[in-house]
């Protein structure tokens, strides 16, 4: 569910970790042979860094993790990161949402801002974020959609909200918590 935020940040130039229990590539940006560099020559004698403005180029790359063994995963992230992370974007279950992010608190740096992804149907859910010393931006996700009657919410206004989220996140904004979608009306 969070691929096109991946792919936003690889075309960004992160080089994002995307451990999940299978495995789904992230298109990674083609670039052309020689075009980025005849487009960033300056005066004669000029030699680009490299193709991409000065960055590097990002990449996506996936470890096999389970939620229900989150040291496992978070020791795969650590050795797929090879240093500390600088943004964590998390949807993870309910049931597994504060082992997972405690083991993977280790592997982030201080003050590395933090993107949540949290339903919010059923029984209220607390809206507090699990890694208290990160700036946190909690994304509480409805089911049903704001725009439509009755519809369901649709993988464009998640995806929409989470990129929002991310862009506060990595923009070094506050702590705050985003409602995207209605929550379904408890039937009793």
């Amino acid at each position: 569910m969070l691929s096109p935020a991946a792919e936003a940040l690889v075309r960004d130039g992160w080089h994002v970790v995307l451990p999940s229990r299978r495995y789904r590539p992230i298109a990674v940006p083609e670039t052309k042979q020689g075009v980025a560099a005849l487009k960033a020559l300056r005066p004669r004698g000029h030699r680009p860094a490299n193709g991409n403005g000065g960055r590097e180029p990002g990449r996506a790359l996936w470890v096999e993790a389970h939620c229900d063994r989150p040291r496992e995963l978070a020791t795969k992230a650590e050795a797929a990161l090879g240093a500390p992370a600088d943004l964590l974007v998390a949807w993870v279950h309910e049931q597994y949402r504060r082992s997972v992010l405690g083991a993977c608190e280790r592997l982030l740096a201080p003050r590395a801002p933090v993107v949540e992804v949290r339903s919010a149907g059923g029984p209220p859910a607390e809206a507090e974020p699990v890694l208290a010393a990160h700036p946190t931006q909690l994304v509480m996700v409805g089911s049903l959609s704001e725009i439509g009657d009755g519809r369901p919410l649709s993988h464009a206004e998640l995806t929409e909200a989470v990129l929002h989220a991310m862009a506060r996140a990595i923009e070094g904004r506050a702590a705050s918590v985003h409602q995207v979608g209605q929550s379904r009306p408890l039937v009793r």
